[in-house]
């Protein structure tokens, strides 16, 4: 199983929060973030760091069900 991690980037705002949460799903483009590939082994901190955006421009998906950011 794996993860499919999307940052929408007329959202992101390039805190760089999330890269620093999961530096191996996540990293930062110049201004703003992105993934480091289209699919994760899914992680806790992936799920974390979609759960601390900003500006909720990170969703993370499992067999096609959004899993993050988790519900508050």
């Amino acid at each position: 199983m794996s993860w499919e991690v999307r940052v929408d980037r007329t959202r992101c705002m390039g805190s760089g929060m999330c890269a620093a949460i999961a530096p191996d799903a996540l990293t930062l483009d110049g201004a703003h973030a992105r993934p480091v590939a289209e699919e994760t082994a899914p992680d806790e901190n992936v799920l974390d760091a979609a759960d601390v955006c900003p500006a909720q421009a990170i969703t993370v998906r499992a067999d096609g069900e959004v899993v993050g950011p988790r519900p508050d």
